[in-house]
């Protein structure tokens, strides 16, 4: 799953699709096309920043950041395309658009989410965050942080099951980094597995993620080799789809990976 950020202040490439205060649509459409041809299979298109200590946006700049670029690729190139939101219009009109899965940093806690996300149809990822964005990374504590994650996204898709959203079309994602610890974090990596026994698909976020600079003291655009350990750390411990910035290197770390793996079953 390829990142492409349509804001201005996310943490990693916020802004870079912009030109002024613009979003460049065609620069955007030509990030999809090269992650589609460095081997992504999902593009998530995000139009609020969930970067630590982010500002709320309201949900008509969101839906204008994202629904042509939605339209365009939906249009243009034989993709999944993803839509990271959790504003319910917008999850709504991108389902009409062409986008094939929700991406939901709130698991559908929003008013309303719930319901917009099973009238579309489409699979949804729910992912675990403590807190919001302004706030989750405020001295975040879990007594035991596996386990309580697991609990809070098993308890959302019981929420989900009853709005008639049924297990089939859902994903799960741990939420690393959102209101967790470094700490917190590879504890959740190295318990990745007891996710994966819940039988549900796996999205792992890893990539250029702020708990490489702290142990590494790197900066976002020396995260790389980080980021390709941990996606293939992460495949290995039961992770279905990787959401990644960087397509072509983490294809290629995967696929070292799982070429190991055919070797081990002849």
């Amino acid at each position: 799953m390829g990142v492409i950020n349509v804001t201005p202040d996310s943490f990693s490439d916020g802004g870079t699709l912009y030109r002024g205060s613009r979003l460049d649509l065609e620069r955007a459409v030509a990030r999809a096309r090269d992650m589609l041809a460095a081997g992504a299979d999902i593009v998530d298109i995000g139009g609020e920043s969930t970067r630590p200590g982010a500002h709320a946006v309201s949900p008509d700049e969101e839906m204008e950041r994202v629904l042509p670029l939605v339209r365009r690729i939906a249009e243009e190139l034989p993709v999944v395309i993803s839509v990271d939101t959790s504003t319910p219009q917008l999850m709504r009109e991108a389902a009409a658009a062409g986008a094939g899965l929700l991406n939901d940093v709130r698991a559908l806690s929003r008013d309303g989410a719930l319901q917009a996300a099973a009238a579309t149809g489409l699979p949804v990822c729910l992912m675990h965050m403590r807190g919001e964005p302004g706030n989750m990374q405020d001295a975040p504590q879990y007594a035991d942080v596996v386990t309580q994650v697991r609990d809070f996204l098993l308890d959302r898709v019981s929420a989900c099951e009853r709005l008639g959203i049924v297990r089939e079309r859902l994903l799960l994602d741990p939420g690393f980094g959102f209101g967790k610890s470094v700490t917190h974090n590879l504890q959740l990596l190295q318990g990745l597995p007891r996710m994966a026994a819940l039988g549900f698909p796996l999205l792992v976020g890893l990539s250029r993620k702020s708990m490489i600079g702290k142990l590494l003291g790197r900066d976002v655009g020396q995260r790389l080799p980080a980021s390709l350990a941990l996606a293939v750390m992460a495949v290995e411990r039961g992770a279905t789809i990787i959401r990644t910035h960087d397509v072509a290197a983490t294809a290629d770390a995967v696929a070292m990976w799982a070429a190991l793996q055919e070797l081990g079953s002849v």
